[in-house]
């Protein structure tokens, strides 16, 4: 793996935002392309152009037009917890469905329904039971080419989810449900499933209610195949941005509550830090 990745970000500027390249000094700098997609394509050409560091700026979600998708049920962990959370029938889906040779697929976010690094995420109102679900999010252009990798918050209104499986896009879609960041790194310097840990912390005043870990060498399906099937008659003109699910499910008894800090790490992924509104 190189020891300097190319790192994508979008970052704001006087104007507006801007799309840069992470220095060694976690300063971005201006590159020459209008959108992360193109930013991402040119690194990986051995094309992508530079001008002098820019000055300090907010980072943002890197995300450009894309629809954000997620996966679900990619883990053991999460396939236990699913079924644990679940009642009557909808236990046997999620059994089902972790072995299935179709995956659980579904619509997570537009592009001003996510939070970049930094931001703040939001709860539903008629939701008593939501969690952080850190995950490992795929960038791909609009032919599904894999153009890189980032970190990603799928926020999950679990006890919705639970009520009935038929709630799924409820108890996964809001303004604020989705966080990704702090930047994306070139596809051509990922490191290999086996070699990525992600972390999960909740902090709420001060204290550490949660943490976890999983390594992506437990991801069920390879991101292939679910690249394969996100493509099966369906196009994305802009691209899309892939959530692979997650391995790290918080206790019954852990729910985000106002105020409350998540901060998701990756191996060579970098720090996704949201705090909870309210």
């Amino acid at each position: 793996m190189p020891a300097t990745r190319t790192r994508i970000c979008r970052y704001a500027t006087g104007a507006g935002s801007a799309v840069g390249l992470i220095d060694a000094s976690e300063t971005p700098r201006p590159v020459a392309a209008g959108t992360v997609a193109e930013a991402l394509a040119a690194a990986l050409a051995g094309g992508l152009e530079t001008t002098a560091p820019a000055a300090a700026g907010r980072l943002l979600a890197p995300i450009d037009a894309q629809e954000v998708w997620g996966a679900g049920v990619t883990y053991v962990r999460s396939r236990d917890a699913r079924i644990a959370e679940a009642g009557g029938s909808a236990r046997d889906h999620y059994a089902e469905v972790y072995d299935a040779d179709r995956a659980e697929l579904f619509f997570k976010a537009t592009p001003h329904r996510v939070a970049g690094p930094g931001a703040t995420i939001a709860l539903r109102a008629d939701s008593r039971a939501t969690v952080p679900e850190p995950e490992l999010a795929l960038w791909l252009d609009a032919d599904l080419r894999l153009l890189g990798a980032g970190l990603a918050n799928d926020l999950t209104a679990r006890d919705i989810e639970a009520e009935n499986p038929l709630y799924v896009p409820q108890a996964k879609i809001w303004d604020g449900s989705c966080a990704l960041g702090p930047w994306v790194v070139a596809c051509g310097e990922l490191a290999a499933l086996g070699e990525v840990e992600l972390t999960l912390a909740i902090r709420r005043d001060g204290r550490t209610v949660f943490s976890g870990r999983v390594g992506l060498d437990a991801l069920r399906r390879d991101p292939a195949e679910l690249i394969a099937l996100l493509g099966r008659d369906s196009t994305f003109p802009h691209g899309a941005i892939l959530l692979t699910g997650t391995g790290i499910v918080p206790p019954e008894d852990v729910n985000l509550q106002p105020g409350d800090d998540v901060h998701i790490t990756g191996t060579g992924l970098g720090e996704l830090h949201n705090r909870v509104a309210g």
